[in-house]
């Protein structure tokens, strides 16, 4: 990665001090130093609490609202909550049937807790004809909206794309969407015009922040769109990354580029004030410990009230809690399995949460498995095989640099070590390989009659 877009007034100093002799170079530091450094010392941190990609992820909010609440209130200084976007998911039947009533309980709790700031997300129109609803219910609970998001019939910026917020320093904020226009909900892509976000940010992105401030970006973009403007980012300042779903904390200079995962099982913290390195911490969320009480028994009763006896029954009894990557590789190779394949491979983002232990009913096996389509299948050879399988599985202590954004997760499911081999995947991944496999070769069909859900359903252990 480059380094980090430095003033030019910085860099003409910089170039200066290296034309001086090194005990003069020495002095000017110093005096610097004694400058800077009682200003920065009096200036009280900003604890800045982030999320993204929580898809009405209920079975984690009681315990992530009591993780927040008590991060607010154990800080030194003021706070400051940021949502990266797609805070909803249709997917789920009880936001889909309840307009997202249990989302906004819980953002509505968030704002008593601290200033609020929302990047508006691809998933973000999904219980609402338009994310413009979505931001004008969220400014009503008091919340800050950001995006580049745009009304293509009139030109006009759904939410503006930059906000500052006093909170003891300024603290200015720019919100970026993705332009991935097929991850929207197809009733609203005819109305969007997005800007491709790199672009954007390279001739929008101010070049220094606020005096005595600080600059946080807010990206629901992804990791390879982030990559293209993040040496425009001033040092310094804090970078929160979204749609991907990945965990990420890359530092960059005084700054830091985060990914905080989704489905609410992580939750970044950062430190940030002006002149001082940002300091992060990435908290894991257990959604059996301590939570909120009053948030609990909300969601309990919104449940029962909504679920159907198909969508409470139990499908699957799953003998141990499988992590998030754990999971995807065995779901891919039930996948495969079923294909009559060799190797499968599943898309990340198709996966929410990680399988559960004990009995799993409908409606929890929907927030594993989201997204139903066609299963795909292809023959490769045995170096193409491997090829691909080098790219997967990056959930697994993945370089920075080697990160791709959207990935696969693969698994075997049959025989190895032969000279060719039959893969499956879902119809998404086949119809979008470049970005999940890496090239554009690969020939796909369908096979008949079998549907990714049930593919993997039937492959499960019975209750």
């Amino acid at each position: 990665m480059r380094r980090p877009y430095i003033p030019a007034s910085d860099e003409r100093l910089s170039d200066a001090g290296h034309c001086l002799a090194p005990s003069r170079r020495t002095l000017l530091t110093l005096l610097a130093a004694a400058v800077a450094s009682p200003v920065a010392a009096r200036t009280p941190p900003l604890t800045v609490l982030m999320l993204s990609d929580l898809h009405s992820a209920y079975g984690a909010m009681p315990a992530l609202l009591q993780i927040m609440r008590d991060t607010v209130r154990q800080g030194a200084g003021r706070s400051l909550i940021l949502l990266d976007g797609d805070l909803f998911e249709a997917g789920n039947v009880v936001a889909r049937r309840t307009g997202g009533a249990l989302d906004w309980a819980f953002l509505e709790a968030l704002a008593k807790l601290a200033p609020v700031v929302l990047n508006l997300g691809n998933h973000d129109s999904d219980l609402v004809p338009s994310p413009a609803d979505t931001a004008a219910q969220a400014r009503a609970l008091g919340i800050t909206v950001v995006s580049t998001l745009r009304d293509a019939r009139t030109g006009q910026a759904l939410a503006p794309a930059e906000a500052t917020l006093d909170l003891g320093f300024p603290v200015q904020l720019i919100g970026i969407a993705t332009n991935a226009i097929d991850t929207y909900p197809a009733a609203v892509r005819p109305v969007l015009a997005i800007p491709a976000p790199a672009d954007w940010a390279r001739i929008n992105l101010p070049k220094a922040p606020p005096r005595g401030g600080v600059m946080i970006v807010m990206s629901h973009a992804g990791l390879p769109a982030d990559r293209r403007f993040l040496d425009r980012v001033p040092d310094g300042s804090l970078v929160l990354g979204g749609h991907d779903h990945l965990v990420i904390d890359q530092p960059f200079g005084r700054g830091r580029y985060v990914h905080t995962g989704a489905w609410g099982a992580v939750l970044s913290v950062a430190t940030i004030a002006p002149g001082r390195p940002v300091q992060l911490r990435q908290v894991t969320v257990d959604p059996g410990g301590p939570a909120d009480p009053a948030l609990i028994a909300l969601i309990q009763a919104r449940l029962t009230d909504t679920l159907t006896p198909a969508e409470t029954a139990v499908v699957a009894a799953i003998p141990s809690t499988l992590s998030l990557g754990d999971t995807g590789r065995a779901v891919a190779a039930l996948m495969a399995r079923a294909a009559g394949c060799d190797i499968g491979f599943m898309g990340h983002t198709t996966l929410g949460m990680g399988l559960p232990a004990g009995p799993l009913t409908q409606y929890a096996y929907d927030a594993v498995v989201r997204f139903d389509g066609a299963v795909m299948r292809a023959d490769v050879d045995a170096a193409t095989l491997a090829g691909l399988m080098a790219r997967a599985n990056q959930d697994q202590d993945t370089p920075f640099d080697r990160r791709t954004g959207d990935f696969v997760y693969g698994a075997p499911a049959g025989k190895t070590g032969q000279a060719r081999y039959t893969i499956a995947t879902t119809d998404w991944c086949a119809g979008h390989q470049q970005t999940y496999f890496g090239r554009t070769d690969l020939v796909f069909t369908a096979v008949p009659g079998l549907k990714v859900k049930d593919a993997i359903r039937r492959g499960l252990p019975a209750a």
